[in-house]
């Protein structure tokens, strides 16, 4: 039996709520449980709803889906929020992951990539696919704490296996567990086993960590 995940929407744009609403609700493992209009009552619902996800538009009345996201990170730090927005705009994503948003979407993505984003958030996956994700994670990165150039330098707790730099470097291009696990012929488990073990080298506590600190690196492009 899937996992019910509970999603909160927030847009100020009717249609996108009803719309994306609709979709959320059709699917058997998620629940829409509330929908937001603007920033504040974004924050407001999230504290009183509690839901696993948040899809969070960036152009909002009252609070910008930036200043929401950074709040609700604030009283709720192991929140999954995803960015919405219109625009691929390099600031918006650069402030969206410094606000502690675990994902960035089109609005005119495709219907299984913004379930799949739900998904993928849920699970504590990474969800950058546009055209500046690299290169606003980048700026996130401190650089007095991740000068090194290479691998070698990282002072890992063990080096990466071939195997675990196959997997990090699609870990570096958004891909999902399943989505590896086709791409290199290997169980999906079998993936899972590798992360786990890439984040412990790593010292890390989640995916967007390990990938950042990777494309600071050098290690995966």
């Amino acid at each position: 039996m899937n996992e019910n995940i509970k999603v909160l929407l927030a847009d100020d744009q009717t249609m996108i709520r009803q719309g994306f609403g609709y979709l959320i609700g059709l699917q058997p493992d998620m629940t829409l449980v509330g929908e937001a209009s603007d920033g504040g009552e974004a924050v407001e619902m999230a504290t009183r709803l509690g839901p696993d996800v948040i899809l969070m538009d960036v152009q909002m009345p009252v609070m910008s889906g930036i200043e929401a996201t950074r709040e609700i990170m604030r009283r709720l730090p192991k929140m999954k929020i995803v960015i919405l927005t219109t625009f691929d705009d390099q600031e918006y994503i650069y402030q969206g992951i410094r606000a502690g948003a675990v994902g960035y979407l089109l609005k005119d993505a495709e219907v299984e990539d913004m379930l799949g984003a739900v998904r993928s958030a849920h699970r504590g996956e990474a969800v950058y696919r546009t055209a500046w994700a690299s290169s606003a994670m980048l700026r996130v990165a401190s650089p007095e704490q991740y000068s090194q150039p290479n691998e070698a330098g990282m002072n890992l707790a063990e080096p990466l296996t071939e195997r675990e730099r196959e997997i990090l470097q699609e870990m570096a291009y958004g891909l999902r567990n399943d989505e590896i696990a086709r791409k290199l012929v290997i169980s999906e488990g079998t993936v899972k086993s590798h992360v786990h073990r890439i984040l412990q080298k790593f010292g890390c506590q989640d995916r967007t960590q390990v990938v950042v600190i990777a494309l600071r690196s050098g290690m995966v492009k």
